[in-house]
């Protein structure tokens, strides 16, 4: 900053001068907390609240004003704040999602402030200014009628005002700075006015009387003389009070009861702090709508079953009242304490100005608002107090009855205080949308971080005016109070949070300046907002946190991804952390278990992903939850081949994000691809996180000789899942398998449950049918009963088991009677042994060699040819392929015909006959069943204990699921993964 400040000097260039703690942060604190509510309502709400309830309010809510600038201090202290103030302190602290919520609530509160102001202005300017400057005339009318009349004029007035205002910002923004000192001074001079007129009635009360009917207050408009009867001459004249409650001027006319039963009194409307008055308007006088404005403590007579007539001559309450609503009316009064904090580019020490002028404002602010609760208690009769529109002082300000030297300093102070206050709003709100629009997050938002040359921000300006009609067309400033008290409460409250949350997470980049805060205590502060949002309106705390939420989750799902360094990534943290240190207390238990799954896809020469339904199978099972890890491999170093790894890392990602996906891509780079699967199963998750099935394709074309190393890595993930005691998921078919935008209208999924391998069997239809694909197929469970089996006592276990599990299912026992074993599946095993026999002479790799202590051998083969074996049952016939180009010398089984001629005069192992013979017969039972089902899964059979049996064990598997389309073989892990118990 030194650096550029010396080059601009040196190239002549003039740069704004920097404001100090009192003219940047100060000043503009206190021209924001001082405003309308002080002047209109301040007096309303201490005759209604009571001096106690009343100071209950301001307290609390000054208060909670002075926890959020405590933290905010040292949120803006730890590092520079530029435009967008409490919105880019939130952003940066709890991320893009809360950041762009609470700024557009900030942004909101402070437009709805600015329709505020503007009908404090209105209202200043109707009711005691210029009343006949009403168009819709109020004069005779009462009830719904008067108060339809007035908020008609407000919307007009307002309408009107608010585009001069608009216009003013738009045309000269410097302007409105400039004049800022001006309306805070008027302000200053308006409560000095107040003070002055407290301290002149210790000794000298002003002459304000209040004419008073019974206990009742009277209108002051139109009256003469605060009296029924005056004595002219020698006779007894009838006044105007006597003529609005009789039906003649004449002293035998019939009067108002009421009027008949009662005296006419006349009080002093501010008797002074000596009078004792601050007893009686200690505690609160809640009143119901259209209420008479009653004094306590006059005695009056009144029949309760006569209903009040001449009320149009009485004082009444305007509004119900309460000390909820109170509240709601009250805290746009202490709003206003980051006006610092968002200038903090202009100021010369921004970390030593923002907590001094801020703290300091809200202290003497606090302080002012105090005393005059108290004073405003001491000082002044509670039916003044109460009388808003100050109707029964002859029209002047409420306020201003206390004033001195004239009443009139607090209505044009207070006038011009609005205005400022008002222009203020419409210069700061369209630059807050402005610095969010510019940063992104919300793509509809992006025109208006447009303006013109200047960077004034015009359609933000446009935006601005437009939502705060919506607050003039409401009129009412007690209705548009609560409105924006929530809003300004919500951004206080995160405000509150994300210091408690920097604090507490310890992270290294907090390292604020100002040194006087606590996590503690920003916590009370975003209680006190949170309370304060519900006292003052529930429904509007409600709808606020509603809009709130809904901007969330929109920039969440459809904002642009920010990393800010934020504090929720560091809850993310803490919170991952915390969790996978438990995982390591112990395994989980059978309740708790879900398929956290590791997906092993292959890729292609351009790293795409070669069977992407395995990731479709995915999504099905998992519905969306648990852990995913979608794993891949690379041949090749680390160093030369880390180009490729990214690329196929992107692949996975962008294939994940498609069929949706939620987990985590990982790819491995290694000298070959079986050591890099076996990487992935021992190293993939991180402690506890680990997963517990693998998810493989079954491989096609295994019978070929190009795809013989993709059979042994196959049968090496069953081998090495086996021994992590890990569960195995293997689909065939797997491009047959449905995508996720397929639904299946009927059909079944049928499991066959030969042997109870820990419940994954019965586990995966039922996590298939949560998703929408699956969801209208039906389960069938099979089960195998054998001669020596009693089926029918089956069935009924079967049943009663799947009733403690709480699974829908049909149930059938297949029974399979013991046959011989055929000649067919005699010469089917003598081909499988002989086959396997020439690929393992033939086709071994130089490593694979070296495992098996035998010569190396070239390696696949590229041109095909077919061998036919004489022992074959018509039809089927042995594939067997070499290459015409290699060096018969090279090659053990070309060059020793009598190695091919011993294995055709071999016998078939009788082992591998009777596993044939029960595949056979398995499959011929399970495609009878289930040869229509859209889904059969299978147990599968564990692997061969040594390599000479891998080509027979891949046969068997082929044997059992040979006519079926869609096959899910699954090997348990080990463990129970499904309880019958709660």
């Amino acid at each position: 900053i030194l650096l550029l400040k010396e080059t601009d000097e040196d190239h002549g260039i003039k740069t704004a001068p920097r404001m100090g703690t009192v003219m940047g942060v100060y000043l503009p604190c206190m021209q924001n907390i001082l405003g309308v509510i002080l002047f209109l309502r301040m007096t309303w709400l201490v005759g209604v609240g009571g001096v106690m309830g009343t100071f209950l309010i301001v307290f609390m809510c000054c208060s909670t004003t002075m926890l959020t600038a405590i933290s905010m201090s040292a949120i803006a202290t730890n590092g520079v704040v530029p435009a967008g103030g409490s919105y880019y302190m939130i952003s940066r602290s709890l991320g893009p999602e809360f950041g762009g919520a609470v700024g557009i609530c900030f942004y909101l509160g402070t437009t709805f402030a600015g329709a505020m102001y503007i009908l404090g202005c209105i209202e200043i300017l109707l009711v005691y200014i210029v009343p006949q400057a009403a168009i819709f005339q109020i004069e005779g009318l009462e009830g719904p009628e008067a108060e339809a009349g007035m908020l008609n004029n407000m919307r007009v007035y307002g309408t009107i005002v608010l585009s001069l205002m608009a216009l003013v910002v738009f045309v000269g923004v410097k302007y409105v700075n400039k004049l800022a000192l001006v309306f805070l001074a008027c302000v200053i001079l308006s409560i000095l006015a107040v003070y002055a007129g407290v301290i002149k009635s210790a000794f000298d009360p002003p002459d304000f009387p209040i004419c008073m009917l019974g206990n009742r207050t009277l209108m002051s408009k139109g009256l003469d003389i605060c009296a029924k009867t005056i004595e002219r001459g020698n006779s007894t004249v009838t006044t105007k009070l006597w003529r609005f409650f009789c039906d003649s001027e004449f002293l035998n006319a019939t009067c108002d009861e009421y009027f008949t039963n009662n005296n006419v009194t006349q009080v002093q409307g501010i008797p002074g702090v000596t009078s004792g008055i601050l007893a009686e308007n200690l505690f609160s006088f809640f009143m119901e709508k259209n209420e008479v404005l009653e004094k306590r403590g006059i005695p009056a007579v009144v029949d309760p079953d006569v209903p009040t007539t001449n009320a149009n001559r009485y004082v009444l309450a305007d509004i119900t009242s309460f000390f909820t609503l109170l509240v709601g009316i009250y805290f746009p009064s202490v709003t206003g304490i980051m006006a610092g904090s968002n200038r903090s580019g202009d100021l010369q020490d921004a970390q030593k100005s923002i907590p001094i002028g801020t703290i300091l404002a809200i202290s003497t602010t606090s302080t002012i608002y105090m005393s005059c609760v108290i004073l405003f208690g001491a000082c002044v009769e509670g039916v003044v107090l109460r009388d808003k529109f100050g109707e029964g002082v002859n029209g002047n300000l409420v306020i201003g009855t206390l004033a001195w030297p004239s009443p009139w300093v607090i209505v044009f102070g207070s006038f011009f205080s609005t205005c400022g206050a008002g222009l203020q709003s419409l210069t700061g709100a369209p630059r807050l949308l402005q610095a969010i629009a510019r940063d992104g997050i919300i793509p509809f938002l992006r025109v208006f971080g447009h303006g013109k040359a200047n960077g004034e921000p015009t359609w933000a300006l446009l935006l601005t005016a437009s939502i705060c009609e919506i607050g003039i067309i409401i009129a009412s400033l007690d209705a548009v109070a609560p409105i924006l008290s929530m809003f300004f409460l919500m951004c206080y409250m995160f405000v509150n949070l994300a210091c408690a949350l920097q604090t507490l997470l310890r992270t290294p980049n907090w390292r604020p300046r100002f040194k006087f805060y606590h996590w503690a205590l920003s916590f009370l502060g975003m209680s006190l907002c949170l309370s304060l949002m519900f006292i003052c309106s529930w429904y509007y705390a409600i709808v606020a946190m509603g809009i709130a939420g809904c901007i969330y989750k929109y920039i969440e799902f459809c904002g642009a991804e920010k990393e800010w360094g934020d504090g929720i990534r560091g809850i993310s943290l803490s919170a991952a952390r915390y969790a996978l240190m438990r995982l390591e207390e112990g395994p989980p238990h059978t309740k708790n278990w879900r398929p956290q799954i590791l997906v092993l896809v292959g890729l292609d020469g351009e790293q795409n992903v070669e069977q992407p339904r395995l990731l479709s199978l995915t999504n099905q099972l998992k519905a969306g939850k648990g852990l995913t890890i979608v794993g891949a491999c690379v041949e090749g170093t680390y160093l030369n081949n880390h180009p490729q790894a990214q690329k196929a890392d992107q692949s996975l990602r962008k294939l994940m994000e498609t069929e949706r996906v939620k987990g985590f891509s990982q790819v491995v780079i290694s000298s070959n691809l079986r050591d890099a699967t076996s990487h992935l199963i021992q190293a993939g998750g991180l402690g506890g996180l680990r997963h517990n099935a693998v998810l493989v394709s079954f491989p096609k074309n295994w019978k070929q000789a190009v795809d013989n190393q993709r059979l042994r890595n196959f049968i090496e993930v069953v081998r090495e899942t086996t021994a992590a005691h890990l569960a195995l998921i293997v689909p065939k078919n797997i491009s047959a398998y449905p995508s996720n935008g397929e639904r299946f209208t009927e059909g079944h999924i049928d499991v066959w449950w030969i042997v109870h391998d820990g419940g994954m069997l019965m586990l995966l239809p039922f996590l298939l049918r949560q998703h929408k694909v699956w969801r209208k197929c039906k389960m069938r469970i099979f089960t195998v009963a054998q001669m020596d089996d009693n089926s029918i006592q089956m069935k009924k276990d079967l049943l009663t088991f799947l009733y403690h599990l709480r699974l829908d299912a049909e149930v059938e026992v297949v029974e399979m009677h013991d046959s011989d074993i055929s000649a067919y599946t005699y010469e089917k095993t003598l081909v499988m042994e002989q086959r396997s026999q020439i690929l393992k002479e033939m086709h071994l790799t130089k490593n694979e060699r070296e495992r098996e202590n035998a010569t190396p051998t070239p390696t696949s083969p590229t041109s095909p040819a077919s061998l036919s074996v004489g022992a074959v049952t018509p039809g089927e016939e042995v594939q067997m392929t070499w290459s015409d180009d290699i060096d018969k010398g090279k090659n053990p089984a070309v060059a020793n015909p009598e190695t091919v001629r011993d294995m055709f005069n071999m016998k078939p192992n009788q082992s591998n006959v009777r596993r044939m013979h029960h595949a056979q017969k398995l499959n011929e039972v399970i495609v009878k069943k289930s040869q229509e089902a859209k889904l059969v899964l299978l147990n599968m059979p564990g692997p061969p204990k040594n390599r000479t049996g891998e080509e027979n064990y891949m046969e068997f598997l082929e044997v059992l699921t040979e006519g079926l389309n869609r096959v899910l073989l699954v090997r348990g892990g080990g463990r129970e993964v499904i309880t019958i118990y709660s």
